[in-house]
């Protein structure tokens, strides 16, 4: 065992409480200073509660997740707390109350310790925009974590706990588990917990997912989140679908090469094969899934709520939220048109495929201060070249799952892999193949701003 609990994986935390090897009042303590003392340098958790989280392990039952600490993104209510969505004020009123991702942790025994950092609004790739202060990625400081999940990505990084839940509208799980070297999971629409979700009513784009360090984590968290259990097989025979896309192709040297790599190490260990395949139209299934997803969020708001929002939202919350009143009712006709006919493109697809693989982000996390990305095609917004490889799942429903491959000049690249509606547990086992393929090498890896500091040595 870790010289420091806090350092164990979700799994081996919640082992050793069960065996009675961790006494969960002194994690939760380790876990709270360890929040003090590392987060001023990450802004990854914005509020704690040590009163409310001691009351959660006082009351919590013999779980899964019994007495293990966690975060959870600014996105949902708690009993004690409104979401907030990194802004200043939303454009309509939140409360406090239990929503489903919290009584799913609740239930499961889980502490939560902490409420994630995010993307002002869910409206980002990268993190660096929040009414608080962007979070920081812990492989540099300077550069973004993801998002919109950028604090909950950064805290589980960081090791400030050991697994926190996103969520993903966009590929908002995915960016920062690939930004910060995680695994994060896009489950099957409609799976995993959402009640309580400023747009749960209206959404079908938005799932609840897992951030972890490992595959294997992130199925008993995504256990968790969905009420049922994601039981592992080993993935033998994967066929594996390669798309020769700008998804795929206008991507850094570094991200291709380790991705390609991945894909042939995931293939040997699984004894599959890899297909290409022809997947037409992914650039106006990312302006549907973009479309759908605009409009659903103004389900509720008033002309008159957009012409009072706080003047601390930024210009680009405020211009964007005033521009989804103007999108004409015809344009999402067209694009659920759109989201048929990929659906059935897909359903037919995964006839002759068990997973597709592009990479996750196009390059590895650029600056806070401009998040813009140099691929072959030129010099990219990081948001417009993200969101390539991430909205079809979305779009679809069907089920996703970021995984750690490789570095780039010491920032991690990754590697997404889809699958077919359910499938959720074959991705997650293709994860695992992967990770025994590379030995494990980039889920164990550490950023610096994960190692002890003086004050905890």
């Amino acid at each position: 065992m870790s010289a420091d609990p806090l350092d164990l994986g979700l799994r081996a935390q919640a082992a050793a409480i069960a065996a009675g090897e961790v006494d969960p009042a002194e994690l939760l303590a380790a876990a709270l200073a360890r929040i003090e003392q590392r987060n001023p340098a990450l802004n990854a958790i914005v509020e704690t509660f040590p009163e409310r989280s001691r009351e959660m392990l006082a009351a919590a039952p013999a779980g899964p997740l019994h007495g293990v600490p966690v975060a959870i993104k600014d996105e949902w209510p708690l009993p004690w707390r409104a979401q907030r969505f990194g802004a200043a004020e939303l454009t309509a009123p939140t409360a406090p109350a239990e929503s489903g991702p919290y009584r799913a942790l609740r239930d499961a025994g889980a502490v939560i310790v902490g409420v994630g950092n995010m993307h002002e609004l869910g409206a980002g790739s990268t993190g660096a925009t929040s009414y608080y202060g962007p979070a920081r990625n812990p492989w540099d400081p300077e550069r973004c974590p993801g998002g919109s999940s950028s604090g909950p990505a950064s805290s589980v990084a960081a090791r400030l706990v050991a697994a926190a839940v996103g969520a993903d509208g966009l590929g908002s799980v995915r960016f920062p588990a690939a930004y910060c070297g995680l695994t994060g999971l896009k489950p099957t629409f409609g799976r995993a917990a959402m009640e309580g979700h400023h747009m749960a009513p209206t959404t079908s784009l938005i799932v609840s997912g897992p951030l972890c360090a490992d595959a294997a984590d992130c199925r008993l968290l995504g256990a968790v989140l969905c009420g049922e259990d994601l039981p592992a097989g080993d993935a033998a025979g994967l066929r594996i679908g390669v798309v020769r896309d700008a998804v795929s192709e206008d991507v850094t040297p570094d991200v291709r090469r380790a991705c390609e790599e991945a894909i042939e190490a995931l293939r040997e260990q699984t004894g599959g094969e890899v297909r290409e395949i022809e997947l037409p139209d992914l650039e106006p299934a990312t302006i549907a899934a973009l479309l759908i997803i605009n409009a659903e969020s103004m389900g509720g708001v008033a002309p008159q709520q957009l012409n009072d929002l706080h003047p601390e939202l930024s210009p680009v919350a405020r211009s964007s939220l005033k521009y989804r009143m103007l999108l004409p009712a015809t344009a999402t006709v067209q694009a659920t048109r759109v989201r048929t006919l990929m659906r059935r493109r897909l359903a037919a697809l995964f006839d002759d495929v068990d997973a597709i693989a592009w990479p996750t982000i196009p390059a590895p996390a650029p600056p806070l201060e401009a998040p813009v990305v140099e691929l072959p095609s030129g010099p990219a917004i990081a948001d417009q070249a993200n969101i390539r490889g991430a909205a079809l799942a979305n779009l679809t429903g069907i089920p996703a799952i970021s995984v750690p491959v490789g570095f780039s000049d010491g920032l991690p690249v990754a590697l997404q892999l889809q699958a077919a509606w359910g499938a959720d547990s074959l991705l997650l086992d293709a994860a695992e193949a992967l990770e025994r393929a590379n030995g494990r090498r980039w889920v164990e890896a550490r950023p610096p701003l994960a190692e002890a500091t003086p004050m905890e040595a």
